[in-house]
């Protein structure tokens, strides 16, 4: 070989080298994950693609992960963790188990989507339906309120999942908005009323194959079905209850980064790169059908627009899982 080409030979050896070593010494966060497993794939793909800093993911729920930090406490493996609803954020919050995030991805998120501490911050978010049969029912025959749903007339009319963290953390909204009697009051109704399905897909097939007449679920279940074959929805329609009413709260998807984590500059990142134009744009684009929340960041175009919504206020980090599940299981909901 000439000298020139075992120079040459020497420098790629030596480059493959570089760069298998800065593979291998790359950091590593782990992901405490009860989003939807195939967007915060996105997300985690979109990231590493970026910064070459790696993600493992480890798949949940929000009620499950939330008690799993708590009880790990400083010893938790996870640096980050992300939910589909804010309770589950607000318990780890309240064991002060978060640490507080950089200002620059809390300035990405408007304040309605974040917790005012700053220990966590919004990521994207869903709103509460009434999922009606339109074989069935027209819109001038829909309730008015959520609370209208323990009423009489809609005794065995309507479904829910009610052991799900999303319909719980419609609840906590509820209980928020209107105190702790008015809930359990609505609560007895819809033992009376309501019909149970475990999740909100479930519930919505139901709806759409005639065995119900509606069903309280997120927005995304429909839209989800539409975007593919419509089979589970064909017959579905979506109401939408405005006025401030608790069945018009939109529910916030968290993220935070554990004051245990041994990669804080990293885990930190990964938020600000959630919360940042490339990963909502990741909401747009993709078929998640959730809303963004990015400061200025746009939703999929088949969505109802969030302002239109006419969602109630409701501050997340009051949003009390533990009392909700307490005023259920009282209800014999749970």
């Amino acid at each position: 070989m000439k000298p020139a080409a075992v120079v040459s030979a020497i420098a790629l050896a030596a480059g493959l080298f570089s760069q298998a070593a800065r593979a291998e010494d790359a950091p590593e966060i782990v992901v405490y994950n009860a989003q939807h497993e195939s967007l915060t794939r996105e997300w985690t793909d979109g990231f590493t693609r970026e910064t070459g800093i790696k993600v493992v993911i480890r798949n949940g729920g929000d009620s499950e992960f939330g008690n799993q930090i708590v009880a790990e406490g400083a010893m938790s493996p996870a640096d980050v963790f992300l939910t589909e609803n804010s309770p589950a954020m607000s318990l780890v919050d309240a064991a002060g188990l978060f640490a507080p995030l950089d200002t620059a991805t809390l300035d990405q998120v408007p304040p309605e989507f974040r917790p005012a501490n700053g220990h966590w911050v919004g990521i994207a978010a869903r709103s509460t339906v009434f999922a009606y049969d339109k074989t069935r029912l027209s819109p001038a025959g829909l309730p008015k309120s959520l609370l209208d749903l323990a009423k009489p007339e809609w005794q065995g009319r309507w479904a829910a999942s009610p052991s799900g963290a999303d319909f719980q953390a419609i609840v906590s909204a509820l209980l928020e908005l209107k105190g702790e009697d008015a809930t359990a009051s609505w609560l007895a109704g819809m033992k009376e009323n309501f019909t149970a399905y475990k999740g909100n897909s479930t519930a919505m097939k139901a709806v759409n194959a005639g065995e119900i007449e509606g069903a309280v679920i997120y927005h995304y279940y429909w839209f989800g079905d539409q975007a593919k074959t419509g089979e589970n929805s064909g017959n579905v329609a979506l109401h939408y209850f405005r006025n401030e009413d608790p069945g018009a709260f939109v529910s916030i998807s968290g993220g935070g980064v554990l004051a245990s984590s041994k990669h804080q500059a990293e885990a930190q990142a990964f938020l600000k790169w959630v919360t940042g134009k490339a990963g909502q744009e990741v909401l747009r684009a993709g078929t998640s059908f959730e809303y963004a929340v990015g400061l200025g960041a746009a939703s999929n175009p088949a969505l109802v627009p969030l302002a239109d919504l006419q969602a109630p206020r409701v501050e997340p980090t009051k949003l009390n899982s533990q009392k909700v599940t307490d005023l259920m299981t009282a209800a014999g909901l749970l």
